[in-house]
């Protein structure tokens, strides 16, 4: 069981994901390829249908107070504009169209709205990214939704953000985004926030995280280790270079499989459609009797 035994009713849904598949495929802002864009209803029903048991999404608010699924700092690429989303009102934000995804004879493809997509998928988990400067409104509006124990908030390490997770009386699971032993040790000071996993960024193949015994440890505090195979546009590697495009371009074996026999319980990935099949037969003994052996 991952999380604090007194916070086992607020986990269980996802803790019956992993009694259900180990390790869980979370993808990266939902499967946004052909002409289905990242961060939107479609994208996440997408990954969905591709077996993923978890989407991870980011999520931005507006300057009145809305809530929506996009990465800021896309908005060139995505809306040919130059101002970032977060200094749209929600009107805007709504008056947006994916333009190389629309038409003039089509409807429009607007921004999600994160309530749309919770209401939409009753039964997924989400990573819930790029959110922390908004905990103190967010938090209060995500009690309004079925989402305890299928949201599993995320952050930097820092005081800010965790104290008002800390404060608010709904505990979400929180995995924070971690580069060393301090910040993970740092984390668990704080007993009121519900700490079911660590996001394991390590700087490279000697790093402290690149070991099957420290995941193990993890596990003996209660922890999930989330690696990410995902590349992202600056191309610098997230764990060690095990990733998606070593996995696509080269051998899943040299990529996801180095992660799951390190002892993956969560893989971040932006290819559901290849990983989940991969999962379900090359690693499924992997995930049944853990075999520890030597990745480096």
């Amino acid at each position: 069981m991952f999380g604090q035994s007194r916070f086992a009713p607020q986990n269980a849904p996802l803790n019956e994901a992993f009694q259900q598949a180990r390790p869980l495929v979370a993808v990266h802002r939902g499967t946004g390829q052909g002409t289905i864009a990242e961060n939107t209803q479609r994208a996440v029903e997408a990954a969905l249908r591709q077996g993923a048991e978890m989407v991870e999404i980011d999520i931005v608010e507006s300057t009145d107070g809305e809530f929506f699924l996009f990465h800021d700092g896309y908005e060139p690429m995505h809306f040919g504009i130059a101002e970032n989303i977060r200094t749209l009102d929600s009107t805007a934000i709504r008056a947006l169209e994916y333009r190389w995804c629309s038409a003039a004879e089509a409807e429009p493809y607007r921004v999600a709205t994160l309530d749309e997509v919770f209401r939409r998928n009753p039964q997924a988990l989400y990573n819930v990214d790029r959110s922390w400067t908004s905990w103190d409104r967010l938090l209060p509006y995500m009690d309004y939704y079925d989402v305890v124990g299928r949201a599993v908030l995320k952050s930097p390490v820092a005081g800010e953000w965790l104290d008002v997770l800390a404060a608010h009386p709904v505990k979400y699971g929180f995995a924070p985004m971690v580069h060393s032993h301090a910040e993970v040790l740092k984390t668990l000071e704080y007993a009121d926030i519900n700490t079911v996993g660590m996001e394991l960024l390590p700087d490279g193949p000697d790093h402290e995280f690149v070991s099957p015994e420290y995941v193990q440890w993890l596990h003996s505090q209660g922890l999930f280790a989330l690696m990410n195979a995902i590349n992202l546009n600056n191309r610098v590697p997230l764990f060690c270079g095990w990733d998606d495009e070593t996995s696509v371009l080269e051998d899943p074996d040299l990529g996801w499989g180095r992660l799951a026999r390190l002892g993956a319980d969560v893989i971040q990935t932006d290819w559901p459609g290849l990983l989940v099949p991969y999962r379900n037969t090359v690693l499924q003994g992997v995930a049944a009797g853990r075999a520890w052996q030597s990745v480096k």
